[in-house]
């Protein structure tokens, strides 16, 4: 198999793991318990944790090091912040499930059906995935920086274990509320396929701007440490038992950690 076809492939890996997830529909019963739920989100926030620290901070730091010297924190801390700001502005843009659909705030604000803006919050969560795992095989395929084709893939794998939970949170309320199973597997499918997509499209862009790559890096680590900090870690602790979110984090951190000093 040639190294092109093979990089192709390894792309849609994240897709992957969203479309398991979805097809979780199939298999599973109707609606998943509240402490699944919460094991599932804090597994995801570990793995995106993890990703943002190893594969996304760690490297542009490491890049930044022989031009910058002492000063290497620099770029580093614009491209985070940047994905920071850059994920608050799409969380005021976009409509999404963003407070307790109980609470009469959320009630007040919500304009849409509670799971299309779950559907609109997954979507938006997996911008900066897409953006994650684009920026890595950028850097491996134009040879910026340290980035191996193992670390891309070790990122892209540990992406499609965090995607895996995600899909399956979408397409089971959906068939909680009557939805077909097709029709739930579809649309939970649908909310992972901006992520192939961005990470394409972060390829092609970075391709021009190489020298800005730690910056590029960066801004990713923001934007997922945006959404982890924002939508999983209060939904994994919130109500009872939320130690089960924070032991599932632990372990989703030790995974991603795992597989990226097995394969970086």
């Amino acid at each position: 198999m040639s190294s092109s076809a093979r990089i192709a492939i390894e792309l849609i890996i994240p897709f992957a793991g969203t479309s398991a997830g979805a097809a979780c529909v199939f298999f599973m019963r109707e609606r998943l318990g509240r402490s699944v739920e919460r094991i599932l989100t804090g597994f995801a926030a570990g793995v995106m944790v993890a990703a943002s620290v190893w594969s996304l901070l760690i490297p542009a730091l490491e890049q930044s090091e022989e031009k910058l010297g002492k000063l290497k924190f620099i770029p580093a801390a614009a491209g985070f912040l940047a994905g920071i700001f850059f994920l608050l502005l799409l969380d005021k843009l976009i409509p999404h499930l963003h407070l307790d659909s109980d609470s009469p705030e959320g009630l007040k604000t919500r304009k849409l059906p509670k799971n299309a803006m779950l559907l609109l919050a997954v979507t938006l969560h997996n911008i900066p995935e897409g953006m994650a795992v684009g920026v890595v095989y950028a850097g491996f395929i134009y040879d910026s920086g340290n980035m191996t084709a193992a670390g891309a893939l070790a990122l892209a794998v540990g992406i499609a274990i965090q995607n895996f939970p995600e899909g399956a949170i979408i397409s089971m309320p959906l068939r909680a509320e009557g939805m077909s199973k097709g029709k739930a597997f579809l649309l939970g499918t649908l909310s992972g396929a901006v992520e192939p997509a961005g990470t394409v499209l972060t390829i092609l862009a970075a391709g021009f701007v190489v020298p800005l790559m730690p910056y590029l890096l960066s801004f990713a680590a923001g934007a997922m440490l945006y959404v982890v900090v924002e939508e999983l870690i209060p939904e994994m602790s919130s109500g009872k038992h939320s130690n089960l979110g924070t032991v599932a984090f632990a372990f989703g951190f030790a995974v991603m950690m795992i597989l990226d000093c097995a394969l970086g």
